[in-house]
């Protein structure tokens, strides 16, 4: 029943009575005036809405005796009566009037029928009140209005909107938690209808319905927005277009005038979509307009919105609307920064709920995780990172991938969130097993990266590395035997550089404890001015080892200086760092050195967080006795084969290897830990396995921890003793070492036991079997190098009459000759082998009786620099293949090298030997290069060589292989790095420069240059190109800083050196006349690179008596060696005249005394018949030996152009090209890749798109 077909009326009823001119009443109902009273105005009202309530349509007599009393109660005096009682009960009459002569209704006033709806409106403001007593009066008011759709007669009316606006108003404030669904129900009718049959929604009444969407409303009142969204859901297919008209006004044409909700358009439509989609059908292809808008702002906001439309979990629109998804997508590169960092922010959500999209999100992914700005970065991995945790599936290896690049990040902030991401998701997955096998499988290689960081040089990344070890791969808080068997598994199954890594982390915490150690030792100490120097320098030492070490030293400083005064504390300390503190003591003792100093007024404590991390660092959360005891047992187990080596993914033989490997370098930083005879019983069971390698590291574990077995526990010495001993002659190598070792370092009878060995094998050495000498003389050169005293006299003469004279001086067996430079280690000769070991073995005999004395140093000096002239074949009668040849050449290099850090053998170390020495490193296999380099690297960071040999890195500017070139730059800052350190850290250092300022290698370096067989001419300009590159290779990494003024100060040194003569050859013009050369190559780089070189140098450099003679009185040399336009081609590059370009050509034999060979090329078979160039000068009758000549490394360079093609820099003595077919053979080292140099050469792509 409704009022839809209703007339208009045509007059106005309003103020007719019957025809007596009386209103007729219900019976029983007095008449109901002004006169009477409140109480019995409600009264009689409610006998008047029983009647009218009872009443239906058809009743007509009925209809009509009333109708007088329908329109006496629509007169002003109901409407606006005081009483609320009085009014709420003409309401009630009114809508039942309106139902009883529906269609048509007995009021035809437009202004009467608007009176009376406001009026009826306001009253149902009384629903609002579920408890009051007149509720069920307001409900059925409501439930009237609903039924009747009495307010369809307000469409006639002209103002109609006005009623609607207020009645949506009151029902949308009325409506609360306290109403059921009947209330909602009728509410939801009436607006229906009025919406529904309608012509249309003006933008007042929309608003009166959105208004309870915006999230400030919604929070207010939760029913009215539940409401609201129940309406829009009835009456979507109506209201849809009234919507898109709205937010066409207010988005595309800009007229936010046009309603009040104008600024909340964004919020609006994702509550509108959340709604239902359909209600924006027409408003989408508006977002798309607006994501391209000039406005940064504006285009935030809409990225904004769409980020939660397409991220929110049912929603479909990415699939439905694809070309708005992929104007989105776009937005990842937009200019703005902010648009991107919500587009990123927003792919956390999407992974998450939309795993479908991941692959659409990959590239734009890719693209910000090298964004320019760090927060997108951040944020990036943030994103990645969420997802994984919450689904491993939703994240693709592409994506990890790109977590993994940021581990590597210029800034600390994204380089730490990439860590702990990823540690988290290791411990989720790895550890716990939270998704199963395959996912454990998927970020399997997380271990290995996050330990590869231990490599940065960064003391944050190490300490976040230590960190993550300590909480994620190995939780200290794990009880011992679980936290045990997580540490073994995980050894067993990382990779190679992961594992050292590991090693390095436990020798730094070991090393950093140690300094502690040493300081708590000074503070026993009586106090003096040593002492405090002692303190100061152990102080820096541990400042370095913390995060900002400037900081760090003032923090480390007031912990020292509290250390001083409180005694408990620094028992406390000790305690932590005593070899006998057990995980649990160290998490105690943590705990009350922080609780000590901590300030309870301050909350931030900068200090106590800096003393924190230094416990961390130092205190044994992860390894006791307790622990080594639960390590040996489960390599028990793997031995026994009761292990889940198999079901942790590690075979048992790798088990038991890694374990043994894992316990050999625990036994170096807690050797206390294994000394219990349940460990030893269990080592002396690996000792007898056929695995060599197990065999070898239970020996060194020995070696390292078994200093009370002799007193302790006699039984596990006397089952030792014998297995050392047949390790020591039958064993391998390695094992041998091992033994010989372990027998000097546990055992006092050592001299009886090191005998039993030596005199056996000593009298059964024979030449003829090489493969049964190889043990023998490693044996016999470890013994004699421990115990030089009882075996340096006996090792003479089995020096002198097997080592060199029957073993070095013959060549039993004839090599292959298959043209390698190399050959993997199992190919070698049984003979050559051998020979390598009979080389060590005299190195190992002088270096243990360390003098010179009888005069064996000069001898051995000899050999080893004649094998390097005659190319590793001593012999000469080229029965040794190349590759043993190149095996003897490095052995020499290494020999000569190892007793130069000897000083009484550096002494005696001839210049001509040293450069033989040098130019191991241009040897022309590769291999020797590469091998040679990492040994002088590692003897120069230990600061065990002098300072001269660090000028040998100057000649690998002439390495043709861009790798080993950048190798040797590396080992150059490092070696300067330490060294300048190494002055600043040790006060007492300033009395040995000249053996430690990095500075004072460039007298050794020209000296070596100027002694360089391929400078055979001072005037040839490629020669002296060669020099310049090698000069710069070295100054280069000297000069990046100038300090105390260094760069006039190396000025000074090459100015000096001009003043003196080479005490090489002293007499000879030629020699100083090249070494003078150098000096004035180097003075024209040195100036051009430095503006600073002209200062006064700071003091006078000393130069080296033993490559340069003193300076002659009045000796003044101020002649220049290099033409004027020779320096500008060295320094420009430019063309000089035809006449020096001639002269330059002549000198066609440069560098044909020495050749080294690309990587990979020295495989090929060459051919030896070069051509000589007529227009130069004859050759040398014999070319000078210690390198490869060109003649025979080189081959026709006519015939063999792809593959023999000269470098264009001539300096690299290496003919052949890097891309050349034979830089591709197995089994050599790596040459740079083509499509490296490639991108390396194109020019630098944007990483942003700057679309709008």
């Amino acid at each position: 029943m409704d009022f839809t077909a209703q007339p208009k009326p045509a007059t106005a009823l309003c103020g007719v009575v019957s025809a007596d001119g009386k209103i007729a009443y219900p019976p029983g109902v007095k008449e109901i005036t002004d006169k009477i009273t409140t109480d019995e105005m409600i009264k009689r009202l409610k006998m008047v809405v029983k009647t009218f309530m009872d009443m239906d349509q058809d009743s007509e007599d009925e209809k009509q005796q009333y109708l007088p009393l329908a329109l006496h109660l629509a007169s002003e005096f109901f409407l606006r009566n005081p009483n609320k009682d009085v009014r709420l009960l003409v309401a009630c009459c009114l809508a039942d009037i309106f139902r009883i002569y529906a269609p048509e209704a007995p009021y035809t006033s437009h202004d009467k029928l608007k009176d009376i709806f406001l009026f009826i409106t306001r009253q149902l403001k009384g629903l609002e009140d579920t408890k009051s007593p007149q509720f069920n009066r307001y409900f059925y008011l409501l439930e009237n209005l609903a039924w009747v759709k009495s307010y369809n007669i307000c469409f006639e009316l002209e103002d109609c909107n006005e009623i609607f606006i207020q009645l949506f108003r009151t029902l949308f404030s009325v409506i609360n938690n306290s109403h059921n669904k009947k209330v909602q129900m009728h509410m939801l009718d009436l607006m229906s209808s009025i919406i529904m049959e309608g012509d249309g929604v003006t933008q007042e009444l929309l608003d009166s319905i959105l208004i309870n969407l915006i999230p400030a409303h919604k929070n207010l009142n939760k029913q009215s927005f539940d409401l609201a969204k129940v309406l829009l859901k009835r009456t979507v297919q109506t209201i849809e277009a009234c919507i898109a008209n709205f937010f066409n006004q207010v988005l595309v044409l800009g007229r936010s005038s046009v309603s009040d909700l104008s600024e909340h358009v964004f919020d609006l439509i994702q509550e509108l979509f959340a709604i239902d989609p359909h209600l924006l059908l027409s408003v989408m292809p508006q977002l798309e307009f607006k994501l391209k808008s000039n406005d940064g702002e504006e285009r935030l906001a809409v990225v904004r919105l769409l980020a939660k439309l397409f991220g929110s979990k049912d929603s479909d629109l990415a699939t439905q609307n694809r070309p708005l998804w992929q104007c989105f997508l776009g937005r990842f590169n937009d200019i703005h920064v902010p648009v991107r960092l919500e587009s990123v922010k927003f792919a956390s959500h999407c992974l998450m709920n939309h795993p479908d999209l991941a692959k659409d999100l990959t590239e734009y992914l890719k693209v910000r995780s090298h964004d320019p700005e760090e927060a997108i970065r951040h944020d990036v991995i943030v994103t990645i990172i969420t997802a994984a945790k919450r689904d491993l599936a939703l994240v693709n290896d592409q994506l990890l991938g790109f977590v993994r690049e940021r581990t590597l990040d210029k800034r600390w902030r994204v380089r730490k969130e990439a860590m702990m991401g990823l540690a988290q998701l290791y411990k989720k997955y790895c550890l716990h097993g939270e998704a199963g096998k395959e996912a454990a499988e998927k970020v399997s290689w997380i271990k290995d990266k996050l330990l590869h960081i231990y490599y940065q040089n960064s003391i944050d990344d190490k300490l976040l590395v230590e960190k993550i070890f300590a909480q994620y791969l190995v939780p200290h808080n794990l009880e011992t035997e679980e936290r045990m068997k997580c540490l073994y598994y995980l050894y067993a199954s990382l990779d190679p550089n992961a594992v050292k890594a590991l090693n390095e982390m436990w020798k730094c915490q070991n090393m950093l404890r140690s300094h502690v150690r040493e300081l708590l030792d000074l503070h026993k100490q009586p106090t003096s001015e040593a002492n405090c120097s002692a303190m100061f320098g152990k102080l820096m030492t541990i400042a370095k080892n913390l995060p900002d070490p400037g900081k760090a030293q003032d923090f480390v400083k007031k912990f020292n200086q509290v250390l001083g005064d409180d005694e408990k504390l620094r028992s406390q300390l000790e305690l932590l760092i005593s070899p006998t503190c057990s995980c649990k003591q160290a998490d105690v003792c943590v705990r009350e050195i922080a609780r000590k100093l901590a300030n309870p007024k301050q909350p931030t404590n900068p200090f106590l967080e800096m003393v924190k991390f230094l416990l961390e660092r130092i205190a044994p959360v992860h390894i006791d006795s307790e622990a080594i005891s639960a390590l040996v047992k489960l390599m028990n187990k793997s031995i026994e084969g009761t292990a889940d080596d198999e079901e942790e993914g590690v075979s048992p033989d790798t088990a038991i290897r890694s374990g043994l490997e894992l316990l050999k370098v625990l036994s170096f930083t807690h050797p206390t830990s294994f000394h219990s005879a349940e460990t030893y019983e269990s080592l002396l069971q690996c000792l007898r396995m056929e695995d060599d390698k197990v065999a070898e590291a239970a020996i060194q574990i020995f070696r390292n921890t078994g200093h009370k077995i002799e007193t302790d526990l006699p039984q596990i010495r006397s089952t030792l003793i014998p297995i050392l001993h047949q390790k020591a002659k039958r064993g391998t190598p390695h094992q041998a070492k091992q033994a010989v070792h372990c027998i000097h370092a546990i055992f006092t009878n050592k001299e009886v036991q090191l005998a039993q060995i030596f005199e056996p094998l000593s009298r059964s050495l024979n030449a003829d079997v090489p493969e049964q000498l190889i043990t023998p003389l490693v044996s016999l050169g470890h013994i004699s190098m421990l115990a030089p005293d009882q075996f340096a006299s006996p090792m003479k003469s089995v020096v002198a009459n097997f080592i060199v004279k029957d073993l070095l001086m013959n060549d039993r067996s004839t090599g292959e000759k298959n043209g390698k430079l190399w050959s993997p280690d199992e190919e070698v000769s049984p003979e050559v082998l051998a020979k390598v070991q009979a080389i060590k073995l005299l190195v190992r005999w002088l270096l243990g009786m360390k003098n010179n004395q009888s005069k064996s140093a000069n001898s051995t000096l000899r050999l080893l620099s004649a094998m390097l002239v005659s190319e590793g074949d001593l012999t000469e009668q080229k029965r040794i293949s190349k590759s043993d040849m190149s095996r003897l050449r490095l052995a020499a290099g290494s020999a000569i090298m190892k007793l130069a850090q000897e000083p009484c053998y550096h002494e005696i170390i001839t210049p001509e030997q040293f450069q033989l020495c040098a130019l191991v490193i241009n040897d022309e296999c590769y291999q020797v290069r590469q091998i040679f380099a990492q040994k002088l690297h590692k003897a120069l960071v230990k600061l065990l060589l002098p300072l001269e040999y660090m000028a040998i890195f100057a000649l690998c500017a002439k390495d043709p292989v861009k790798e080993r070139r950048a190798h040797a730059r590396q080992c150059l800052l490092k070696n300067i790095s330490i060294r300048r350190e190494y002055i600043k850290q040790n006060p007492m250092a300033t009395e040995k420069l000249l053996s430690l300022l990095p500075e004072y290698v460039v007298p050794y370096m020209i000296h070596l240059l100027a002694h360089d067989p391929d400078f055979t001419r001072s005037q040839d300009v490629d020669q002296l190109r060669d020099i310049k590159e090698c000069l710069w290779f070295m100054l280069e990494v000297l000069m990046t800083k100038n300090e105390n003024n260094s760069h006039a100060f190396m000025k000074k040194m090459a100015e000096n050196i001009k003043l003196t003569k080479d005490a090489q050859s002293p007499d000879e013009s030629k020699t100083n006349e090249k070494l003078y050369t150098v000096c004035d190559v180097a003075l024209c780089v040195i100036n051009s690179k430095s503006a600073l070189c002209n200062a006064d140098s700071p003091k006078d450099p000393v130069l080296p008596m033993k490559f340069f003679t003193q300076p002659e009185k009045d000796f003044c040399n101020d002649k220049s060696y290099i033409s004027e336009e020779t320096r500008v081609l060295l320094l420009t590059g430019k063309e000089i005249n035809s006449d020096q370009a001639t002269q330059g050509n002549i000198s066609s034999d440069r560098g044909k005394k020495r050749t080294v060979t690309a990587a990979g090329t020295e495989n090929i078979q060459q051919k030896t018949d070069e051509k000589v160039d007529e227009s130069g000068p004859p050759a040398p009758s014999k070319p000078r030996r210690g390198r490869r000549p060109k003649s025979e490394s080189q081959g026709n360079a006519t015939k063999n152009d792809d593959i023999n093609k000269p470098l264009s820099k001539g300096r690299k003595r290496a003919a052949v090209s890097q891309e050349s077919p034979g830089g591709l053979e197995a089994g050599n080292a790596k040459a740079p890749k083509l499509q490296d140099i490639a991108k390396k050469a194109a020019p630098a792509e944007r990483q942003i798109d700057l679309q709008r």
